[in-house]
């Protein structure tokens, strides 16, 4: 179907300047609309890939990548032996994708200091063990993961714990550790601890809920059971959790169960998934009205050039000839503005906290008050298979609204537009 001939006549279609302002307004217009959603799309998924990653990060700072635990029909039985974990431990340790394992148990507890009272986690550790999988040693602001010794009766607990009681190191803190009697009436526990840091990992849900103690000392508060206990688990790729975890789980014993933080955690990123598809469909509209432009544009156009399609056909050329010269012309200013899109959307991507700075010197406001959000900066990551999609959707768009004015063009009857001429 494309000529020389189709090629040359389009080609300079659009580097003519039309004598009506109006279609030369609407071509721009087209061509900066196609650029800008194309733009707009990248930037926009590339900083919101770039939230997933950062929560995804601060998520499994003190989570790792998965917990190996007993089953609810097990422990019901009867709770595993500590010579039961270490063989559990053993196997897992070995299992390919593994990096680190960690022994662990926590209980539900409530902080008391006079006259407040705060729902916590406690949780014993090894210290030894705990850096292999989380990054709690990193993210402490305060005090050391060393001195959770044994007998120690220390604790590490998150800054908004320790802001809402007023807690330092070095301070005490009591702790209620509901327990259930042998007759089955509630005893709960008390113990006093000495605060020995505090930490900050930047979530909420972490830094307001967590306190953690040696595993032998919160182990030592219910010696009879009642605590939650198992191996947390490091991979070497977090990204592929779900297929290490299905394969780990095929390596246990029946009566032993492998959770891992895409489980855990499977309401943050679906959320995030829901917002990034209606985002897109939403920013893709953009690119829509400009397609639609297009097709505005090539009928005007048509309708302009309706002497020349008749001298044209006149002088030999087929109606296949006339679509591509039109087909030519709108894929020409198509494509063009999602060249563009894209260079501008790429640069901007990787430049945002540059340009994020500059609006902020500019309009006098910050967009992210250090005082209210726990990121101070835009974090922005470029996936090139978005940039792939954004792209081929953006030029189907712009091809598909190219089709009609062309099929118009080539309808064109030599002898009747060439009548009153």
């Amino acid at each position: 179907m494309y000529h020389p001939l189709s090629l040359f006549v389009g080609w300079r279609y659009v580097r003519a300047r039309s004598h009506k302002f109006f279609v030369s307004f609407i071509t721009w217009t087209s061509l900066a609309g196609v650029c800008v959603g194309v733009a707009a799309l990248i930037v926009i998924l590339s900083v919101m890939n770039g939230f997933e990653g950062d929560l995804r990060q601060r998520l499994l700072a003190l989570d790792a990548d998965a917990r190996v635990v007993a089953s609810r029909s097990a422990e019901s039985a009867a709770p595993p032996s500590g010579a039961t974990w270490r063989r559990i431990e053993q196997r897992v340790r070995a299992s390919p994708g593994v990096s680190g394992v960690a022994p662990f148990v926590q209980s539900q507890a409530l902080a008391v200091r006079t006259p407040q009272m705060l729902p916590v986690l406690l949780r014993g550790i090894d210290p030894a063990a705990e850096p292999s999988v989380t990054r709690l040693a990193k993210v402490s602001t305060a005090g050391a993961l060393g001195q959770l010794k044994p007998g120690a009766d220390r604790v590490i607990l998150g800054e908004v714990i320790a802001e809402e009681l007023g807690l330092a190191p070095g301070d005490k803190l009591t702790l209620l550790i509901p327990a259930v009697s042998a007759g089955g009436l509630p005893t709960p526990e008390l113990h006093r601890f000495t605060v020995a840091g505090v930490f900050s990992v930047g979530l909420a849900d972490s830094d307001a809920t967590l306190v953690y103690g040696n595993i032998a000392d919160v182990s030592a508060l219910l010696p009879g059971g009642g605590l939650d206990q198992g191996l947390r688990v490091r991979y070497r790729n977090a990204l592929d959790a779900p297929e290490i975890s299905a394969a780990l789980r095929a390596r246990l014993p029946k009566g032993f169960e492998v959770i891992d933080w895409t489980q855990d955690n499977a309401a943050y990123f679906r959320a995030i998934r829901i917002e990034k598809t209606m985002m897109s469909l939403i920013l893709l509209l953009i690119v829509a009205v400009a397609a639609f432009n297009i097709v505005a544009m090539l009928v005007m156009v048509v309708t302009d050039k309706r002497t020349d399609i008749a001298i044209l056909r006149t002088f030999g050329a087929s109606p296949a000839r006339v679509l591509a010269i039109f087909l030519t012309q709108g894929l020409t200013i198509g494509w063009l503005g999602v060249a563009l899109g894209v260079g501008l959307g790429l640069t901007l991507a990787y430049h945002v906290n540059a340009v994020a700075s500059f609006l902020e010197r500019t309009f006098g406001f910050q967009i992210f008050n250090p005082n209210v959000y726990y990121i101070t900066s835009i974090p922005s990551v470029v996936e090139w298979s978005n940039v792939a999609v954004i792209g081929c959707a953006a030029l189907v768009l712009t091809a598909a609204a190219t089709v009609y004015p062309a099929m118009r063009a080539a309808r064109v009857a030599p002898a009747e537009a060439l009548r009153y001429e």
